[in-house]
């Protein structure tokens, strides 16, 4: 079967060219046979045999060569109508696929007839308004999202600036210190956003050098420790010998921060965690395993998603703005890495980083 549109109109053309051919020849073998036939029964007597032929055989020519062009004509005008149908037909329905997605219609889709290229085009057509769709979605969504964040810490900062002017409350340090954290979570939160939308564009890279990723871990713990002793939780670390891989330094400390932050906000006073980082055939992998309140299985795959809540109330009691997990996955997929976790409500979460050697 020839699929390739390129095959085909040459396959086209070529039979075209061949039929031109065939029609001549059966012309002229016909127009010739006829001519002689007559020529062999009326030559009149007295009338030179050459000069009769002569005239017999150039009949035969003009209507050969007249007939076979009105039969390459016909052939060249029913072959191009057919063409001409099998490569408009599917371009005017993707240009109008494409004024539908440009008039904002992005359900819109092309149906796919054969395998060649104008198939090709098409498919590519539809999973170009697949994406935007997915895009768009996701740009409704986040907006949704954003200003819910807002909202909140916007809405808490004006009922104690209602309440300070109207004289319900005195502005005790306390009272401050609430407003004060309001705003951090919001700085914190525009921080988070700015970062995210940074790494998913086209100017984000990793600068890659040969780092013990045994040492960046840590000087990531070194940077949670004092916060870790304040809330009694603690955090071991396996000691081993250097791992050495080509990483981003400050990102992989990033992760690593992020993860420890996170598991601390997660884990009661009392709770500890547990730090490693081992080999496994062409792996590295760096783990932090806590003892906090957990994560429901049938919610630990949206964990990652942007802004999501297991709980709608958890991360607000904990601080969290539902990014950094996000955050983390992108970087660690920017390394060719992968992000695992698994949890158990009540028991504990264990989230393991898996980066390649090479």
């Amino acid at each position: 079967m020839i699929r390739g549109l390129r095959a085909r109109l040459a396959f086209i053309f070529i039979g075209m060219v061949t039929g031109i051919l065939v029609i001549a020849t059966v012309i002229l073998i016909f127009v010739t046979h006829y001519h002689i036939t007559m020529f062999l029964q009326q030559i009149p007597e007295g009338v030179p045999f050459l000069s009769h032929l002569n005239i017999h055989f150039e009949r035969a020519m003009i209507q050969s060569i007249t007939f076979t062009e009105i039969g390459a004509i016909l052939l060249a005008i029913l072959v191009s109508l057919s063409v001409t149908k099998r490569i408009i037909t599917p371009l005017a329905d993707m240009r109008q696929a494409a004024e539908q997605m440009r008039q904002g219609d992005l359900t819109s889709r092309v149906v796919i007839q054969g395998h060649d290229e104008l198939a090709d085009l098409g498919q590519s057509l539809n999973h170009l308004a697949e994406q935007l769709q997915k895009q768009e979605e996701l740009r409704k969504t986040m907006t949704a999202d954003i200003a819910h964040e807002l909202r909140t810490p916007l809405s808490t900062l004006k009922s104690h600036m209602e309440a300070f002017e109207d004289g319900i409350w005195e502005p005790t340090p306390e009272r401050i210190h609430s407003c004060y954290e309001e705003i951090e979570r919001l700085i914190h939160l525009v921080g988070d956003l700015e970062e995210l939308t940074y790494m998913e564009s086209s100017e984000f890279s990793l600068h890659l050098q040969r780092e013990d990723v045994r040492q960046i871990l840590r000087q990531a713990i070194s940077s949670v420790k004092a916060a870790y002793l304040q809330k009694n939780v603690q955090l071991n670390l396996r000691d081993g010998e250097p791992i050495l891989v080509d990483v981003d330094r400050q990102r992989i400390g990033q992760i690593l921060v992020n993860l420890l932050t996170n598991a601390l906000k997660f884990t009661s006073p009392g709770g500890s965690v547990q730090v490693e980082v081992y080999e496994e055939k062409e792996q590295v992998i760096m783990s932090v395993v806590d003892t906090g309140i957990g994560i429901a299985k049938n919610e630990i795959p949206f964990v990652f998603e942007r802004f999501y809540r297991v709980d709608k109330s958890r991360n607000r009691k904990y601080g969290g703005g539902g990014i950094g997990l996000t955050i983390v996955k992108r970087l660690v997929e920017a390394h060719g890495g992968q992000v695992a976790i698994g949890s158990e409500q009540g028991k504990g979460t264990t989230v393991s980083i898996l980066l390649p050697k090479n």
